[in-house]
């Protein structure tokens, strides 16, 4: 009778051991106990990566959005042309004058 219990908490009832977070006893304990923490961690890692994509894709949006803003504000202040020419300089100065008044 103490042979079959010491088998069975040892061996037989693994998984339950290691949820309870007591440290695996065989090699079979080992081997599924690294196998769930490989599992965990790639999952993790996936949805951390899903997450940084995505933050790095809404950030590509509002750069667009932010280009086409200055963009249009640029062309409304009439000095796209001058940035064209190659006078971004002198766009600085003359468009702070314009802001100004």
């Amino acid at each position: 009778d103490m042979a079959e219990e010491d088998a069975l908490a040892s061996g037989g009832g693994g998984e339950g051991a290691m949820e309870e977070g007591a440290a695996p006893q065989t090699t079979q304990d080992l081997t599924v106990f690294v196998q769930n923490l490989l599992q965990q961690m790639q999952s993790r890692f996936a949805t951390m990566s899903d997450a940084i994509i995505g933050r790095i894709d809404e950030m590509g949006h509002r750069i667009d959005e932010l280009e086409n803003s200055i963009g249009e504000l640029m062309a409304q202040a009439g000095i796209e042309d001058d940035v064209a020419e190659g006078g971004e300089g002198e766009t600085t100065a003359q468009a702070t004058p314009a802001v100004q008044q």
